[in-house]
């Protein structure tokens, strides 16, 4: 495939998976840490995958210190690298008040990579994106939109991490179009990422799941999630580095829309005793409005409430031949997963 690939956030959910997988195919990976002394617990995750190919993390991971807020370390980080996979980016909710607490580091961070890459003569650069970058401002809207949507970043009530998402695309789009030496772009917009997890360190969206599982979530609130599987995801990410046809590309990577409930109801039916505590109880909106007024957490799931727009994903099953799985395996897989790991 290539020399190296750099994978940023190569210690969260996403660029986890990706650096396992690549190292499974027998890929050299450079792995991106804002703390080296994570660097034993992410190689122990690559393992869990590779080794199943009879390849070892000791082989074929190496690992940069880098940070998306500093310059530093970004141009050792870059040497020798073809490809880089730019899953890393700013998450949670804005608790101090203060939205470009999310939005300055997605944006700047974004653009620090796609320096250095540019500098270093990098051929490509694939970008984890999110598909709410790619939708109605209001998700109440009916419909099923594709690629060719941005999201108003300057819409009222938008919340910051989707403005973030958005700008921080934005820039790294506007990056590629004026600078003359800029490697070429492929943007990955995913939906609501579960599935296996490789670690108990960082188990990212899936911790729903996890929260389900525990009875943590008395009632179900009103809320539809575009479940992707993380390894179609790698799938996705991957093929978007390899393909010709994807330069100059934005993919969505969603599934199946589910509600939250039917997500519990698959879970009662499957799992037995495991989800003895999984409410499938709903939540009226008006209630889950009223507790958003005090709660950072709910205000940021607000506005998704009863949301009917949907995504259309015949751009990468046409282009690069990607097919995700049914969200029903993705959502048993990832409580299985969670339940192994005694993270419940």
């Amino acid at each position: 495939m290539t020399k190296r690939v750099l994978v940023t956030g190569a210690s969260g959910y996403i660029g986890g998976w990706c650096a396992a997988e690549l190292v499974r195919r027998g890929e050299t990976v450079r792995a991106t840490l804002r703390d080296p002394a994570r660097a034993p617990e992410v190689a122990r995750a690559v393992d869990t995958v590779a080794d199943v190919a009879g390849r070892r993390a000791d082989d074929r991971l190496e690992f940069a210190t880098a940070d998306l807020s500093a310059d530093d370390g970004w141009t050792d980080a870059m040497k020798d690298v073809d490809a880089v996979l730019h899953v890393a980016s700013p998450m949670g909710i804005t608790a101090d008040g203060d939205p470009g607490s999310l939005i300055r580091p997605a944006v700047d961070g974004t653009l620090r990579v796609l320096r250095a890459a540019a500098d270093a003569g990098v051929r490509r650069v694939v970008m984890t994106s999110a598909a709410n970058a790619a939708s109605p401002s209001s998700y109440s809207s009916e419909g099923v939109t594709d690629e060719t949507l941005w999201t108003d970043p300057d819409a009222l009530g938008l919340i910051p991490y989707r403005r973030a998402k958005t700008l921080a695309e934005k820039a790294a789009w506007e990056f590629t179009a004026t600078r003359a030496d800029a490697p070429e772009l492929v943007t990955v917009l995913p939906g609501a990422v579960f599935g296996p997890i490789l670690s108990t360190a960082t188990i990212g969206s899936v911790g729903i799941i996890a929260r389900m599982l525990g009875g943590k979530l008395p009632r179900v609130p009103r809320i539809g999630l575009e479940v992707v599987d993380v390894r179609d995801l790698v799938e996705l990410h991957l093929a978007a580095l390899t393909s010709p046809a994807a330069a100059g590309q934005r993919f969505l990577g969603t599934g199946e829309f589910v509600w939250m409930r039917q997500i519990a109801e698959v879970l009662r039916a499957e799992l037995g005793a495991d989800a003895s505590r999984v409410s499938t109880r709903s939540v009226p909106d008006v209630l889950v409005r009223l507790a958003a007024r005090r709660d950072p957490a709910l205000r940021e799931i607000a506005p998704a409430l009863g949301r009917r727009n949907r995504h259309s994903t015949a751009k990468a099953q046409q282009v690069l031949g990607w097919k995700p799985r049914p969200p029903a395996e993705t959502v048993l897989d990832c409580a299985r997963s969670l339940l192994a790991h005694h993270v419940v």
